[in-house]
């Protein structure tokens, strides 16, 4: 039998790999420009689509809608993002949701009927003892025939209702593994296992929602990244960000929060660093480790060990949200990378800034 072809999932559908990423972006961009498409998530995933070309219909339905609207409507937007993009996960999410109710199905049926044989057994019991009770008579010999098939019957179906019930935890067991491997999905970085841009901005605006009392925020960039690339080529570039991932994960805080924020730039959230201080200290570390980073060439054995970062921190303050915050802790990270790189530098104070 012939099985149909897997819907790819939104992982698949956005690979990695940098320069595939890139060369789509660049085709998708003008198009959204060209047709004055406003620039949100929803418009950029169908027309990095688009320009893939994996989804013909999807295309398609794209130029039809672009010849028949003066402008591109939203709705229309959110059906097409919904049936090419995110397609996947919805039946996945669907499929996950019949399976938990068949589940909760089995395991009715599989009640009730134990209820009902057991109701039976005990009405069996009850008819036997009474019998019992009676003065010894011809009918004796059929009541224990009865007593001894209604305890089998009574048996078997507790052994029937048992296995069903290990069958259904380990279904369980199993759904719920899907359920957090589409969690991590969600959430983590693929290549360097730490939380993904989307994850970040829910975290951060999470802890500025509590007040912004020891929140703080470091955001630190690869030194000359793309000399890597470039001259190593990107698998040595992938290896360079997830030992920064691994590191990160190994280094912060406990109450700390690590994400990738995009290409060679990550971001740290301290939900617990009262002062700018503990806060540099947290960066300087992470900066003294990475530049310690040794990684081996394999294709000619050189080690890499000039691999460094530049970090900018800064201190939430009352009124903060998560653009000012971020708008503050990159503008530290720039002045880092303007005065020599491979350094930590503090965002300038509000009031500074306002003055």
């Amino acid at each position: 039998m012939i099985k149909p072809n897997k819907t790819p999932s939104i992982m698949e559908l956005y690979p990695e790999e940098t320069r595939e990423a890139a060369a789509l972006l660049r085709q998708a961009v003008p198009l959204m420009m060209r047709h004055d498409i406003p620039p949100n998530p929803v418009h950029y995933a169908l027309w990095y689509t688009y320009s893939k070309g994996h989804e013909p219909e999807l295309n398609q339905r794209l130029d039809n809608a672009l010849k028949d609207f003066d402008s591109f409507p939203p709705e229309v937007a959110t059906k097409l993002f919904h049936d090419y993009v995110i397609r996947g996960e919805i039946e996945e999410a669907r499929a996950g949701q019949r399976q938990v109710i068949e589940l909760v199905d089995d395991i009715e049926d599989d009640v009730t009927s134990n209820v009902l044989g057991s109701r039976n057994y005990q009405t069996s019991l009850e008819v036997g003892l009474a019998a019992l009770q009676e003065p010894v008579t011809d009918d004796l010999p059929q009541v224990l025939i009865e007593l001894q098939e209604s305890t089998q019957q009574m048996h078997e179906l507790q052994g029937k209702f048992l296995y069903r019930l290990h069958a259904a935890q380990e279904q369980i067991k199993h759904l719920r593994g899907q359920l957090e491997r589409a969690h991590i999905a969600a959430t983590l970085d693929s290549l360097t296992q730490v939380f993904n841009r989307h994850a970040f901005n829910r975290l951060l605006e999470k802890a500025l929602s509590n007040g912004h009392e020891g929140v703080a925020l470091i955001m630190l960039d690869i030194d000359h990244f793309k000399d890597f690339n470039d001259q190593y080529g990107h698998p040595l570039g992938d290896r360079v960000l997830q030992h920064v991932g691994k590191l990160m994960r190994e280094l912060l805080p406990a109450n700390a929060m690590a994400a990738r924020y995009g290409g060679e730039e990550f971001c740290v959230i301290l939900c617990d660093s009262p002062d700018v201080a503990q806060t540099y200290a947290i960066a300087n570390q992470l900066r003294l480790k990475i530049q310690s980073l040794r990684i081996k060439v394999r294709s000619t054995d050189k080690v890499l060990d000039s691999i460094t970062a530049s970090f900018g921190h800064a201190q939430a303050q009352a009124g903060d949200d998560l653009e000012r915050l971020l708008t503050r802790a990159d503008d530290a990270l720039y002045e880092a990378k303007r005065n020599g790189r491979n350094q930590v530098h503090p965002a300038a104070p509000v009031d500074a800034l306002s003055a």
